[in-house]
């Protein structure tokens, strides 16, 4: 069985037993997070949501949270003005594992919801 789910702005095709690099979460290493945006569930019997799977959710335990590879950003403008701006940025990112794909019952499980680290609902706690 597999799922398509939706995390930091982006899409991960994921089993149970896979690694994910997403964007940084609020939990810390060894806690469970569930991620409930789930847009498709793959297997038997596949259920595309529209736009997400109701009652559906893929569970993860994190592993630990990391920095990504630096990106350096060089800028250099020539006419008259000769001047040049280098610009590095290191994603803050989080390992999880993948241990369980929900098809049903995600809002009986109790695991907490998988947040972003910058997003409004964690601002509000």
């Amino acid at each position: 069985m597999f799922a398509v789910l939706k995390t930091g702005g982006k899409q991960y095709k994921v089993q149970a037993g896979d690694i994910l690099r997403v964007e940084k979460l609020a939990a810390d290493a060894g806690e469970k997070v569930q991620f409930n945006e789930v847009l498709m569930v793959g297997g038997d019997a596949p259920v595309i949501g529209a736009p997400r799977v109701a009652g559906a959710a893929v569970q993860a335990e994190v592993i630990d949270q990391i920095k990504g590879d630096k990106t350096i950003n060089f800028v250099k403008r020539r006419r008259k003005h000769s001047s040049q701006r280098t610009k590095g940025h290191r994603q803050q990112l989080t390992l999880v594992r993948i241990t369980e794909i929900l098809a049903k019952g995600a809002e009986k499980s109790g695991v907490k919801e998988a947040v972003g680290a910058g997003s409004v609902a964690t601002a509000a706690e």
